[in-house]
């Protein structure tokens, strides 16, 4: 029988369960896909845990996007085949070695991409794009600041504003995120938490304010890097990880900047056209070579609750993945 990580109840990871699981066949418009690897995020870990916004029903399997190969399809269901090399995301059900899911919500994969990359690109990446082309309107020529630079969302930020001909600043605690950053691609890079902090991004951008802050951060961060915008400047609020902030109103008025929230899932609901292109050209970019994420560790399925205490500790340069093959 197939197995899943698996609780009655939200908590920590370590009050989830490996158990036998049985999906059954996939009804009209799904089909049954053997889960491959699965990306762990520090959401994910923050909905196991009851903390985020929205709660989904109980017993919950977590996860979000994975990658994995078609096992079986059911009624209505033409565009795929028995064999094929799948991906797709979603809120839940996803650190199972097989579950049901619609087929409207999957795509297909490049025999090109490995499945690694597969499982772990569509969320960063899609959300990169939109933040940065719908909700920040980036022009090229100007200068992006990436918070949590080294993490998932923050490294597909970095990608994406090059890809855009943005200049990208990086900040990240530790020297291995931001050897991790430049890799990526990223211009300059500069430590986060310094006293010096906002001296080092004046000096990282020849004295110029930033046009446009990718805040995957929150907290203290938050106040500090909005006072890095200049004129029309544009905040991007991806996360907070490091608590919700409170930013004086003066501040938007004083600079003429903008505070911009920016959530794929209010996307797909309000504007699911514009996701639907956005998706497809984060795909052409991956298939390309353009952009590709990075990995930190490798977990195996009977490590689940080490991978998912990694995701949330945030301490790792890049993607925790977790193999269920």
């Amino acid at each position: 029988m197939p197995r899943a990580v698996i609780a009655d109840q939200f908590g920590l990871p370590e009050s989830y369960q490996l158990r036998t699981i049985d999906p059954g066949p996939p009804g009209p418009g799904q089909m049954r896909v053997a889960i491959k690897v699965a990306g762990i995020s520090y959401v994910d870990v923050l909905t196991a845990m009851g903390k985020y916004q929205f709660q989904p029903p109980l017993p919950f399997i977590p996860g979000s996007e994975y990658a994995g190969v078609v096992e079986a399809l059911g009624e209505g269901v033409t565009k795929f085949a028995v064999g094929d090399r799948v991906n797709g995301s979603g809120m839940g059900g996803i650190f199972a070695e097989v579950n049901n899911f619609q087929a409207a919500n999957v795509n297909k994969v490049a025999y090109s991409m490995d499945l690694e990359t597969a499982a772990i690109f569509p969320v960063n990446y899609l959300t990169a794009w939109h933040a940065l082309v719908d909700r920040a309107r980036a022009q090229k020529g100007e200068t992006l600041l990436v918070l949590g630079a080294a993490g998932g969302t923050g490294f597909a930020a970095i990608q994406v504003g090059k890809y855009l001909g943005l200049r990208v600043i990086a900040s990240a605690s530790s020297e291995e995120k931001r050897a991790a950053a430049l890799a990526g691609g990223a211009d300059a890079a500069v430590t986060t938490g310094a006293e010096d902090w906002r001296d080092q991004v004046k000096a990282a951008n020849g004295g110029k304010p930033i046009d446009i802050v990718f805040d995957g951060v929150g907290g203290d961060a938050t106040e500090l890097a909005f006072r890095t915008l200049g004129y029309d400047g544009r905040h991007l609020v991806i996360g907070f990880p490091a608590g919700i902030a409170s930013l004086k109103t003066n501040l938007p008025l004083l600079k003429c900047a903008s505070l911009v929230g920016v959530q794929v899932r209010g996307a797909g609901i309000e504007r699911p056209e514009v996701l639907e292109q956005d998706s497809k050209a984060v795909q052409e970019l991956v298939r390309a070579g353009v952009v590709k994420p990075a990995i930190a560790k490798r977990y195996r399925i009977e490590d689940y609750a080490e991978a998912m205490n990694a995701a949330y500790g945030g301490k790792e340069a890049g993607r925790i993945v977790l193999l269920l093959d």
